[in-house]
C-alpha cells in the first residue's frame, strides 16, 4: 500500500447514549476529496485493520473514506457484538456520517454508502431514513432479505422473542466458523483469524432476533428502495444468498441500479479473494463511483443500457443497468444445496459468527 498518498486519521466520538465509538477516515494527499464514502462493516467486523484495504483503496483513487466501528464492534465501547436495537446502530452512523458532511470542506460534494454484508442492512436503512440525502449506494453481498429456503417458524420466532428480554447477551445461537466459507484466499483467512478486533464467538439471542428483523423489514419493502445502487455478490458465495442481491435488483424501484455476479468468487469478494479477483471487484467499484461524482443522478442523465468498463469480462457473467423492470442478462440460475437465514447459510436459526 502507498500510505504516503493518503492521509490516516482516528478519532472517537459519543453518541447519544453516551457510548463511546471509534472512527476513522482515509483522505488523499494531494488535493480535496472528488466525494465522500461511508462506510458500513459487516457484523462482526470493524473499520481500521478488515476495511483497511477499501479506505486506502478509494482514498487513492481521489476519494475521502469514513468508517465508523458499530457500538459493541472493533474499538468502539460496548458489549461485543451486542446489538440491543439495530435502529441505533442507524441513528449512530447517520449522525456522524452527516456531522461529516456538515463540515464545511466536505459541503456540495457528492456522498455515497458502501455497505458489506449486514453493512448492506445498515445502508439501506439510511437510505429509507432520509431518502433525498444519500448520492447513491455501494453494496457487497448485501444482507437484505431472509431467504426463501430457511424463513424460520413463527411459533419458533415468538418462543425466543419471549426470552430474549431475560437473557439477551446469552451467546446459545448456534455457529459455524464463518472465516472458512466466506475467504477463498488461505494467507488472507489466517490474518483475519489473527485480527483480535474481529469477533468469532457465538453470536446473542438478542443480536441474532434484531438481524432476523431486520431482514424480514427490508424484504417487506425493497420495493422503496431509490436511490442509485451498485450490487456486487459473488456466485460461488455460500455465506449469503446470491439470490437475495438477484431480489434487490428486480423488486429496487431505483431507475439507475447495477448488479454484477462474479463466477467462481466467493462471499469476501474484497477482502478474501486473490488479488486479481480484487483488482478486479475494485476497479469495478471505482468505476461506478467514478461516473456518478458531482453529476445530476437522475436516472434520465444516464442512457438506459450503460456499459461500465469491464477490467475482465470473463469474470462477470451477469451485468445491467436500466429503469425497472428490465430484466438481468444471460447465464442461467444454478441450483444450490443448503439453506439460508437472513441471507446467511446455516439451518433454521444459526447464524455465521462474522459477516
Amino acid at each position: 500500500m502507498r500510505m504516503k498518498e493518503i492521509v490516516y486519521q482516528e478519532e472517537y466520538v459519543e453518541n447519544a447514549r453516551g457510548v463511546q465509538l471509534f472512527t476513522c477516515r482515509w483522505l488523499p494527499c494531494s488535493s480535496s476529496p472528488r466525494a465522500l464514502v461511508f462506510i458500513c462493516h459487516g457484523y462482526g467486523m470493524e473499520c481500521s485493520g478488515f476495511m483497511r484495504e477499501c479506505g486506502t483503496r478509494l482514498a487513492r483513487a481521489g476519494f475521502g473514506v469514513f468508517g465508523i466501528d458499530y457500538e459493541g464492534h472493533g474499538r468502539s465501547m460496548g458489549a461485543r457484538c451486542y446489538i440491543k436495537k439495530f435502529d441505533n446502530i442507524i441513528n449512530d452512523c447517520d449522525d456522524f456520517f452527516k456531522s461529516v458532511c456538515a463540515q464545511d470542506e466536505y459541503r456540495g460534494k457528492s456522498r455515497f454508502l458502501y455497505g458489506e454484508s449486514m453493512g448492506g442492512a445498515v445502508a439501506l436503512l439510511l437510505h429509507k431514513k432520509d431518502l433525498a440525502f444519500w448520492t447513491g449506494a455501494v453494496l457487497v453481498a448485501p444482507m437484505c432479505k431472509i431467504s426463501e429456503k430457511v424463513k424460520p417458524h413463527p411459533v419458533v420466532v415468538n418462543l425466543l422473542t419471549k426470552v430474549e428480554e431475560i437473557i439477551p447477551k446469552w451467546k446459545i445461537v448456534p455457529t459455524k466458523d464463518v472465516i472458512d466459507s466466506a475467504f477463498k484466499d488461505p494467507i488472507k483467512r489466517e490474518q483475519l483469524r489473527s485480527n483480535k478486533l474481529i469477533y468469532q464467538d457465538k453470536p446473542r439471542l438478542k443480536t441474532a432476533l434484531e438481524m432476523l428483523r431486520v431482514s424480514m423489514r427490508l424484504e417487506d419493502t425493497l420495493h422503496e428502495v431509490t436511490l442509485p445502487f451498485f450490487v456486487l455478490h459473488g456466485e460461488a458465495d455460500v455465506v449469503t444468498d446470491p439470490e437475495v442481491s438477484k431480489a434487490l435488483y428486480e423488486q429496487a424501484s431505483s431507475r439507475d441500479k447495477t448488479i454484477r455476479l462474479y463466477p467462481g468468487m466467493w462471499h469476501g469478494l474484497t477482502s478474501g479473494e486473490p488479488d486479481d479477483n480484487i483488482d478486479i471487484v475494485f476497479s469495478d467499484i471505482i468505476a461506478w463511483l467514478d461516473r456518478r461524482c458531482n453529476m445530476d443522478t437522475d436516472a434520465d442523465s444516464f442512457p438506459a443500457n450503460p456499459v461500465l468498463p469491464s477490467s475482465n469480462s470473463g469474470f462477470i457473467e451477469r451485468f445491467a443497468t436500466s429503469l425497472p423492470g428490465a430484466a438481468v442478462m444471460n447465464g442461467k440460475r444454478r441450483q444450490r444445496n443448503g439453506s439460508y437465514l437472513c441471507g446467511l447459510k446455516g439451518r433454521r436459526l444459526s447464524q455465521h459468527s462474522a459477516m
